[in-house]
């Protein structure tokens, strides 16, 4: 491609040459030619000749080539070989003004062949690259839009005028619209479509279907659309009369649009002194572009910033998201094809980025922003540093780019690499790996998202060794000669540089269209990374010994390469995977719908010139990303950073997720999990770790699942390896080289903020619910994973789901239980109820209900085992409401058949477990232990005895009262009624209570004690007297108590006299007395803040304490004077007074 320029002239000569020998064998028709309208000065014989015999040697090539199908293959003829060839390299102007005369077929051929011919650049500047939603319509793809009215016969009146496309498509009616015709216009040069106009009046970013379809059309059906030459050629050709015919018969034809343009033209022609006088020659749109004019493929650079625009303000939304990651993939699909346009579009793209108004917003309130916008930020940053990284960009383009780059980094807007907005200062090791200073002051260390783009720009390709690794296969140090540092023992090339940069431009080649130069320097740095880990390893053998007597370790790898901004893991997986992905024959260009994708496949291809012939891009690749996700590596500050960190772990496991184990892959995967549970303190699964490294729970739940048929052995042994979670742990012993988690001793005054810790716990969880569930069946290994989760696992939720989910697997609807892992569950469940009891969980109902469920599946030694110890299990509530009385249910009877023995054998331990609860927590245990007691007769007099000791001093007279309804109905009455006397003795009723919550249990009591004699009502009534002050109560006891004779409950050995009792007498005379004495102290208490609206109840108060005065003997007369007294007190209160009068006289 870079020669194209120097052959074009030969090439249009050749070309010349070609036509005029056909036209003289014609008749010399060529000959007539008129001259061209520009003259160029210049002689070309020489090379000419070279060329015409270069190109008749290729055309004689391709006629010997065959088709697969069989038939012969009609070769290009010179004329269009070297037609081609100037198409796509050379502007017309510039063909015109380098040579005298261009025959007619020549110039022919050249506007021919310069319409592009690829459909894949049609569809890529007419499709964003993301799938549609289930749901939509095809037809808003464009590309799929514009293939089907291609189909469907939609264009008609086709003309191509020079370097100008004119057509016409119809689009079919829909229910109940008309057709409609678009008129469309394209015009090109050099293989590049450089305008487009539509009547739909498309406005986005990329082409309509009908500019696809009219697209599609010329490069399907090109020979059928009709060729013109550019129209001045067709102008130069009329006399005076035909151009005055010409324009006049333009102008009527369109008189309304262009008679005031071809009025001001015709007085500025006429004009000797006007400016278009002073031109030589006119314009012709159709004549392509000019020799100064760039050459790039149309973009609306208005649509492009609205759009983003559009989208930024919307994207909380997650399709607008998803747009902005599909134009970011526009532009990486624009490197690749070598367009221009890729960072002409993203330098748009960032100009709205940077004009966000919620940056502003987020820098002053020193909030951060989204995690979908952080996303975007982190895309845009990787996409500069491979526009700048671009291997064959010009110093200019590189200077203009670092200055726009410097200009955004300087905006205060400008995010930060870390996502922070405070005055953090980042200690980032730049894009070459060197570790800021922490010294120096915040500015020059403020590192923007932009900074390493920056940085990248002072990176180039000119390193000798770097090119002859990217240009060649076998460029190996097979003599052994030179540098040997930059090779390894076996000959073949290392990349020493900083792997994330390294992995950059690795990047940057496969963004700008070289896959195998990428995949090159991939290897060079796979075999990199692997002298530099057999290195470590040999290290880490020599301090073995050393480091786990101390239990300490440093990291080495202050920049992990899992959730770095550039991805280094990520790229050279991709890079390699690429190089070994099956083609498939059926693709299309775009998809409609997300079904159509279709899981890659891959296959093994050996690597050229390596000396392991088993090597394959399929095996590097799972090589690689179990290097990068096994790094032992310290969890970065920020709460984006560490969410980064799982998000793109995530998306490697992921990618793992999608290769076909073979045994190649599996010796792979079994000899890098051996590699890394030896790395030491390289790697995250070695014996030694560092206190803040991050967990490798999801990457060993990976290696778990992917060892488990082929090794378990070395599946488990990984997989416990990672349970540990050293942030949480307690610092192992010093000179305790025995303990099997050593963790780094670290400065204890420092405690790092894990914003993801929740999400850890939850995924180490995962782990050690996928190694439960692997297990069953298998004692040895259960029995290992549950003394693992009792080690490692700190939550007791987390604890809880997984005791809930190996009972789940342990019991199967239709299957025996696996005992052994019924009993893990049961031990899960029991460390839970212990790290439980003593704190506020409001699960642990449930979880109380859960374990006597589970330790019910067990059998009844479970359950008799958690009673015996429900001390260390349970608070004695939980102990007699729930694990008691379930154990002793009916229906726990019935799950475990059992016979009267082991009935008996459970009712006892039950029993005993509700007395130590009773005398533990009297109060809230008595009434569940009497009940449980009740069948057996010493029990319960024990537990009644218990509650008679504990009611003066530790029981409140709800849970009395409570206890004394439970023997009544029992059909105990008498000790009902010291239970209510108790009762009573704590509880005070104040005069204004009279919806006291108690007042029913008094009113019971009461009624008790009067069934019960005259003696028990006369030993209440003074507690009645003392416990309840307000009248009301008061009152209704004393005429419940008149209605009826005491002692008419008919109990074993009392007599009932049948009398009534008497107000005059004991006991009730006191309890009338106390009656009036509370009425008239309420009175006087209700007067001192009363309001007139509630006069009117206050008079039907003072008629219920005039019934209860009438009940006395010389009632009438007390009650008088009790009227009148208020009279007099109260006389201020004129209008109740007279309320008053008008009642009671």
């Amino acid at each position: 491609m870079a020669d194209g320029g120097a052959a074009a002239p030969a090439a249009v000569a050749a070309a010349a040459a070609v036509a005029e020998a056909a036209a003289a064998a014609s008749g010399g028709g060529a000959a007539a030619e008129p001259p061209a309208k520009r003259l160029c000065l210049g002689d070309c014989g020489a090379a000419a000749s070279s060329a015409a015999a270069a190109a008749a040697a290729a055309a004689a090539r391709a006629a010997q080539t065959k088709p697969a199908h069989g038939r012969l293959h009609k070769p290009d003829t010179l004329l269009d070989i070297s037609a081609k060839r100037v198409a796509e390299k050379w502007p017309f102007e510039q063909v015109e003004e380098r040579f005298s005369r261009i025959p007619e077929p020549v110039q022919r051929r050249i506007i021919f062949w310069s319409f592009p011919r690829n459909e894949r650049e049609i569809c890529m500047y007419s499709s964003l690259s993301y799938q549609c939603q289930e749901g939509e319509k095809d037809g808003e793809v464009p590309f799929n839009k514009g293939l089907r009215l291609l189909e469907t016969g939609a264009i008609d009146r086709v003309l191509q005028v020079g370097f100008h496309l004119s057509g016409t498509v119809t689009e079919l009616a829909n229910q109940g619209e008309p057709e409609k015709m678009y008129k469309v216009a394209i015009s090109f040069d050099r293989c590049k479509i450089t305008s487009v106009t539509c009547g739909c009046g498309n406005k986005d970013i990329f082409y309509c279907g009908h500019v696809v379809a009219l697209s599609l059309y010329r490069i399907r059906k090109a020979q059928q659309v009709e060729l013109r030459l550019p129209i001045s050629e067709t102008l130069s050709q009329m006399n005076r009369d035909q151009l005055q015919k010409f324009v006049q018969y333009l102008i009527t034809a369109h008189h309304t649009e262009v008679l005031p343009t071809a009025q001001k033209l015709a007085d500025e022609i006429l004009s000797s002194c006007s400016e278009i006088n002073q031109v030589h020659g006119a314009p012709d749109p159709t004549a392509g572009a000019s020799i100064d004019a760039e050459n790039c493929w149309h973009l609306d650079e208005e649509q492009v910033q609205e759009q983003v625009k559009v989208l930024l303000s919307i994207s909380g939304y997650y399709g607008a998201s998803k747009q902005l990651h599909s134009m970011f993939a526009k532009v990486r699909e624009m490197l690749r094809m070598w367009d221009s346009n890729g960072a002409r579009m993203l330098t748009l793209m960032t100009e709205q980025f940077m004009e966000d108004p919620r940056l502003s917003l987020w820098r002053q309130q020193g909030t951060g922003m989204t995690d979908k916008c952080r996303e975007l930020w982190d895309e845009l940053g990787a996409l500069w540093v491979c526009v700048v990284l671009n291997p064959h960009c010009k110093q200019e383009e590189k200077a203009g780019w670092l200055e726009l780059l410097r200009k955004w980094n300087n905006m205060d807007v400008c995010p930060q690499e870390d996502g922070n907005y405070g005055n953090h200062i980042n200690e980032t090791p730049s894009i070459t790996g060197i570790q800021h200073n922490s010294n120096r002051n915040q500015a020059g260390t403020r590192r923007t998202v932009f900074v390493r783009a920056i940085e990248a720009c002072g990176l180039d390709w000119k390193d000798c060794h770097l090119r002859k690794i990217i240009s060649s296969d076998s460029y190996t140090n097979q003599w052994r000669d030179g540098d040997r540092s930059l090779f390894d023992s076996q000959g073949r090339p290392l990349w020493l540089e900083h792997v994330p940069t390294a992995c950059a431009r690795v990047d940057a080649l496969r963004s700008h269209g070289y896959p195998r130069e990428a995949l090159r320097l991939a290897i060079a740095i796979v075999n990199t990374l692997r002298l530099q880990k057999r290195r470590q390893l040999e290290m880490y053998k020599q301090q073995k010994k050393e480091l786990l007597q101390k239990g300490s370790t440093t990291i080495s790898n202050q920049e992990g390469w899992v959730g770095h901004p550039l991805d280094p893991v990520g790229c050279l997986c991709r890079t390699l995977l690429e190089a070994c992905k099956m083609e498939d024959d059926s693709s299309v260009l775009f998809t409609d719908s997300i079904s159509d994708i279709r899981k890659p496949v891959y296959q093994h291809f050996a690597i050229p010139g390596s000396s392991n012939t088993g090597e394959s891009y399929y095996a590097l690749a799972l090589e690689v990303a179990l290097i990068g996700l096994g790094q032992q590596r310290l969890m970065p500050e920020g709460l984006y950073a560490q969410d980064k960190v799982c998000r793109n772990e995530e998306q490697l496991i992921s990618m793992l997720s999608q290769m076909e184990f073979d045994e190649r892959l599996v010796q792979v995967l079994r000899k890098q999990t051996l590699l890394l549970l030896e790395g030491g303190p390289f790697s995250g699964l070695g014996e030694v770790v560092h206190r803040e490294s991050v967990p490798m729970h999801t990457f060993a739940r990976y290696l778990f699942k992917a060892l488990l048929l082929h090794d378990p052995d070395l599946a488990y042994k990984v997989s416990l390896r990672a349970m540990r979670l050293p942030v949480l742990e307690s610092m192992a012993p010093a000179g305790d080289g025995s303990h099997p988690h050593l963790v780094a001793l670290v400065d204890p005054s420092r405690y790092p903020r894990w914003f993801i810790l929740g999400h850890l716990e939850t995924q180490q969880c995962e782990l050690a619910s996928t190694m439960l569930t692997a297990a069953k069946g298998d004692p040895k290994w259960l029995r290992v994973v549950l003394e693992s989760i009792q080690q490692n696992i700190h939550s007791p939720s987390l604890i809880y789901k997984l005791a809930q989910d190996a009972c789940k697997t342990a019991t199967p609807p239709n299957s025996a239980p696996d005992i052994t892992l019924l009993n893990v569950s049961l031990e899960l469940g029991l460390q839970v109820m212990r790290m439980t009891l003593s704190t506020m969980n409001w699960r642990r109902r449930e979880m109380v209900r859960w374990l006597v469920s589970c330790a019910t599946e067990v059998g009844v030694c479970a359950l008799m085992n958690i009673m015996q110890n429900w001390y260390s299990l349970f608070t004695p509530t939980e102990a007699t409401t729930i694990v008691a009385a379930t154990v002793t249910s009916h229906a726990t009877v019935l799950r475990l058949n059992l016979d009267y023995t082991q009935r008996e054998e459970l009712d006892s331990c039950a029993r005993t477990l509700a007395l130590q609860c009773t005398m533990k927590d009297p109060q809230n245990c008595a009434l569940s232990a009497l009940t449980l007691c009740e069948k057996n007769h010493v029990a319960f007099e024990t537990a009644y005895q218990i509650v008679l000791d504990s009611a003066s001093t530790g029981m409140s007279y709800s849970h009395l009262f409570t206890i004394a309804r439970y023997m009544e109905h029992r059909g105990f009455p008498i000790r009902a009624y010291k239970m209510a006397s108790l009762a009573l003795s704590h509880l005070n009723v104040a005069y204004n209570q009279d919806t006291h919550t108690a007042i029913n249990d008094v009113l019971w009591a009461c009624s008790l004690s009067h069934s019960l004699g005259k003696n028990e009502l006369a030993a209440i009534v003074p507690l009645v007297i003392k416990s309840v002050q307000c009248a009301p109560v008061l009152s209704d006891i004393l005429r419940r108590w008149t209605m009826s004779a005491p002692g008419l409950a008919g109990v074993p050995g009392r007599r009932n006299s049948g009398k009534l009792m008497s107000t005059e007498k004991a006991p009730l005379c006191q309890l009338l007395n106390a009656t009036i004495d509370a009425y008239i102290s309420t009175t006087h208490s209700r007067l001192t803040h009363i309001s007139p609206r509630h006069y009117s109840e206050f008079i039907e108060f003072l008629s219920k304490a005039r019934e209860t005065f009438l009940m006395a003997q010389d009632g009438h007369i007390q009650f008088t004077q009790f009227i009148d007294n208020l009279k007099q007190t109260y006389k201020g209160k004129k209008k109740l007074m007279m309320l008053v009068r008008e009642r009671f006289g």
